[in-house]
């Protein structure tokens, strides 16, 4: 009923005391549908209905809303009238106590009292109480910046990454970058020599003409690439190794060479640098492990502060332990130690094994940094540098580091490369830390391309080229497309208007034309408009042209590398290519990484290029002698010797005799201990091979 003022008591205060709750206030109701619902509100309110106010989270338990008129049949009872409805002030009562005060609402969710809400009737705790999301929305609004690594471990800030001018992007220094190695001059140490061709060719191998080792190598899945590469083979017999070796190969349950083993081996014995691109499980590890043991045996035995003579570096922790475990197999016969290095483990205990003194060390690139600059050991013996998937390194961000501990290493060691793929930092590696080496292929990867065919030509006198190039150019047209390149503008400019007053149709592209010209230029060559286009280094990347049949560099590229890219722009989209390079006297100084890119491609190398190449020293001294071996220094003169075959006699006799007049008429025990295990070791070359032999039929 409507809450009015009563007249019989002026003060408005009511008393409810006397009054009983009504009977059914406890009663639970069940309620199948809406109309039960409204049917039990009539029944427990007769005389009226009310309207449910719009109300917010603090006034929803409040009760002090207006009423409306009350729709039903009035009592005629004037005390009816006035009272106040028993039931409503029943609730309203409850109502208020569960009401939250004031100051409860303005304190923090962590502070106030916890709620038992199994003694609040009423309540929806899932909507009315803060759950975790939104308790995580409001603490995020309040710290935006919450959770952001804008620093690193040390307090610094993290460099931005940053890219060179082909787009590559450039490490950058994180919380956990180590510090390359500091340069060093080689030139202020004193190196001991020591020999690394330890081959023979077995005499079934040397009776094989080119066409069949053409078919074996094509029978194995091999390819190669580089300067007068040795002979594969079939059988661990064609190999020469020694009766222990061999004994622990046989244990190991090999049987015959794996196709990059049979190529591999011969070329690590002969003491060449060597690039196998073979993918994980193709007998890689002990391609290199096999040739390092010999490689070790043949050198003195470690003084004490010494540091390893065979250097391993790996990218994982893993893969290191793996080499490892499989290096002590075959050492261990030789009495030959093994240390692996690697980041996660002890430094005490690794540093401990290292000044102990090792042979082989094996290492992830960043702890072995850590322990050379804890000076745990040292570079200076090192004479076989091996790097284990490479390109894995290089994609963990470990090639400052790499190239910091391959320049640490004497230059005139034996160094062997091996990875998965052959991508364009590994080729940079490879160009910056092997010495002439060899490329050995197994399967697909890093295939080159063949449809490119190379020819460098030289000339006597400069203007030679322009009477070769205007008498072989309506031959070029007929092919396809030309594309000339020169190094400087002005040479772009006036060659280009000598071949005009000739009659042919010439475009011109250089540095200095803007944006717009090049574009116009390069679409009109597309659409031939024009046979030839003549050009500076700004074509030589990035040029898609499929109907360029000839590159012609008429001037010598600066750098090997704008050489490829050069000579990459034709022989595109499947069509084959022809590239001429035009060199004269004045060139020699490149023409030694001309010749080392024709052989690279597997491409003959005319004899008046590779004579002009030998006119350059840098590339005369670093080309590889076949048949000898690094002069050893002995007794205050020097003498270059061939090395035969590991295992066979006539090496036997040389090294004792070696070792007897190069050794002190008492040597140490450990010396001796170990020269009577080599002597001790029967070596003999196994003339048969095994039954492989059908390749031969």
């Amino acid at each position: 009923m409507f809450r009015g003022h009563d007249d019989r008591n002026p003060s408005g205060s009511r008393d409810y005391s006397s009054v009983a709750p009504p009977p059914n206030i406890n009663k639970k109701t069940k309620y199948t549908n809406i109309n039960d619902l409204y049917q039990t509100n009539t029944t427990t309110n007769a005389s009226f209905k009310q309207k449910r106010a719009k109300l917010d989270e603090d006034d929803y338990f409040d009760d002090e809303e207006d009423q409306e008129e009350v729709v039903g049949q009035k009592d005629n009872s004037q005390e009816d009238e006035d009272e106040e409805d028993p039931l409503d002030a029943f609730m309203a009562g409850l109502e208020q106590d569960k009401k939250p005060k004031q100051a409860d609402i303005a304190k923090p969710m962590s502070s106030r009292k916890p709620v038992n809400m199994k003694e609040v009737k009423g309540v929806r705790g899932d909507i009315d109480e803060e759950d975790t999301e939104e308790s995580y929305y409001k603490y995020m609004e309040a710290n935006p910046t919450a959770g952001l690594n804008t620093m690193s471990e040390g307090g610094e800030e993290d460099e931005r990454v940053e890219y060179d001018k082909d787009g590559n992007p450039i490490y950058v220094r994180g919380p956990n970058f180590i510090d390359p190695l500091p340069p060093i001059d080689h030139s202020a140490i004193k190196y001991e020599q020591f020999c690394k061709n330890f081959y023979t060719e077995h005499q079934e191998i040397a009776s094989l003409n080119r066409d069949k080792v053409n078919e074996l190598r094509k029978k194995l899945g091999i390819r190669i690439f580089g300067s007068t590469p040795p002979k594969p083979v079939c059988s661990f017999a064609h190999f020469g190794f020694d009766d222990q070796l061999m004994k622990v190969i046989i244990k190991s349950e090999y049987t015959t060479p794996t196709p990059i083993q049979s190529q591999a081996i011969p070329i690590a014995l002969s003491g060449r640098d060597l690039i196998g691109v073979a993918k994980t499980g193709s007998g890689k590890t002990a391609a290199y492990l096999w040739p390092l043991i010999v490689h070790i045996m043949d050198q003195r035995d470690l003084k004490a502060g010494e540091g390893p003579i065979g250097l391993i570096l790996a990218p994982t922790r893993e893969l290191s332990q793996q080499i490892y475990t499989e290096a002590k197999r075959f050492a261990k016969v030789y009495n030959i130690a093994v240390v692996c290095v690697y980041g996660g483990g002890n430094k005490w205990e690794q540093s401990n094994d290292l000044q102990a003194g090792a042979e082989i060390v094996v290492a992830t690139p960043g702890r072995m940094i850590d322990m050379i600059k804890m000076k745990a050991t040292n570079l200076t013996r090192v004479t076989c540098l091996i790097l284990d998937e490479a390109d894995r390194m290089f994609d963990m961000g470990f090639e400052p580091q790499v190239r910091s501990i391959c320049n640490h290493v004497r230059p005139d060691r034996q160094t062997m490369l091996f990875s998965a793929t052959f991508k364009r930092k590994i080729e940079r590696l490879a160009i910056d830390v092997l010495a002439d080496p060899i490329k050995v292929i197994q399967g697909e990867s890093g295939e080159a391309n063949e449809d490119i065919t190379q020819s460098v030509i030289v000339f006597d006198e400069p203007s030679n080229k322009w009477d070769w190039m205007t008498s072989k150019l309506v031959e070029f047209m007929s092919l396809g497309s030309v594309l000339i390149f020169v190094t400087k503008k002005a040479n772009s400019e006036e060659l280009a208007e000598n071949l005009r007053t000739r009659d042919f149709g010439i475009l011109l592209i250089h540095g200095d034309m803007d944006q717009a010209d090049r574009n116009k230029t390069i679409t009109a060559f597309k659409r031939k408009e024009a046979p030839v286009l003549v050009a500076t280094d700004v074509a030589a990347r990035g040029l898609d042209i499929p109907h360029v049949r000839t590159v012609i560099n008429y001037d010598v590229a600066r750098d090997i590398d704008t050489h490829t890219h050069r000579i990459g722009r034709t022989g595109r989209a499947g069509e084959k290519g022809f590239a001429y390079t035009l060199v004269t006297e004045k060139d020699k100084e490149f023409v030694g990484h001309l010749v080392r890119n024709l052989e690279g491609a597997n491409q003959e190398v005319p004899e008046k290029l590779l004579e002009l190449a030998n006119k350059s020293s840098w590339f005369r001294n670093s080309r590889f002698k076949q048949g000898q071996d690094a002069k050893r220094k002995a007794g205050g003169y020097s003498k270059v010797r061939s090395r035969p075959g590991f295992g066979s006699q006539q090496l036997q006799q040389q090294q004792s005799s070696s070792r007897n007049d190069t050794l002190p008429s008492t040597p140490p025990a450990s010396v001796t201990n170990r020269l009577a295990a080599i002597r001790a070791a029967q070596y003999k070359s196994f003339t048969s091979a095994t039954p492989e032999s059908s390749w031969r039929q």
